[in-house]
């Protein structure tokens, strides 16, 4: 075996328990990251462009706020979702989540930034189709729009707490279906939830892949991958 195909071997495998298992510590690690980060603001220039941050399956707002504070310290308007703990995906909520993205897009006369971790970019991609003339970027951390949506290590608890099958959400989606806007997917090999592959995309479903080096639990407060999210953006 070659080494790209041991990379791509490594990449399209299902996390193993060790891994998901180790998510956890990187969780509370993550949880100990308070404040902006200066160093990954550090040269950016935001501008006061807006930009709406979507959470994970089964967190909140609250575990956005390094991101989002970095943001501003870079001078982005950072906005957090507004709808307590992301429990999955409802028509309504779907609804509601549309009608922000636009209204924010009004408010501001700015077509805006959708920034989305895990299960929050997967919303961040889908409102990015039903409302293109609102955004004009897509970011997702380790989110799984690609292949099998069962092939991860968190299926079965959204199925439990959402109450549908996760290949049939209650709107109609396309989940590998590129939105009609620039997209950009950060993901890692060192992902223990979601399999790179699943968050990097095939060709034409994604205009751009960006691989970092940490756990699922740090995309949102790791300092590389928080300068990365604000060089992409910056590079918008």
């Amino acid at each position: 075996m070659n080494e790209l195909s041991r990379q791509m071997e490594q990449a399209s495998a299902l996390p193993s328990l060790g891994s998901f298992a180790s998510e956890a510590v990187a969780l509370l690690a993550a949880a100990r990251k308070r404040g902006a980060d200066h160093e990954a603001a550090r040269g950016i220039a935001g501008n006061g462009r807006p930009v709406l941050v979507f959470p994970g399956f089964l967190a909140s707002d609250r575990s956005t706020v390094r991101l989002r504070q970095t943001l501003e310290l870079a001078g982005y308007t950072a906005h957090g979702w507004g709808h307590g703990i992301n429990l999955g995906l409802k028509k309504g909520l779907f609804d509601r989540m549309t009608d922000a993205v636009v209204g924010l897009a009004e408010e501001t006369n700015q077509r805006i930034a959708l920034v989305g971790w895990s299960l929050g970019g997967v919303y961040a991609r889908e409102l990015a189709k039903v409302a293109p003339d609102a955004v004009h970027h897509v970011v997702t951390l380790g989110s799984p729009f690609s292949g099998d949506p069962r092939h991860n290590r968190i299926w079965r608890f959204y199925e439990l707490i959402a109450r549908h099958p996760v290949d049939k959400p209650p709107i109609d989606v396309r989940l590998h279906e590129k939105p009609p806007v620039p997209t950009t997917a950060l993901w890692s090999r060192r992902d223990g939830v979601i399999p790179g592959n699943c968050a990097r995309g095939n060709a034409g479903e994604v205009d751009r892949a960006i691989e970092l080096d940490c756990r699922h639990m740090d995309f949102a407060s790791d300092s590389r991958s928080l300068r990365t999210i604000l060089q992409t953006l910056a590079r918008a």
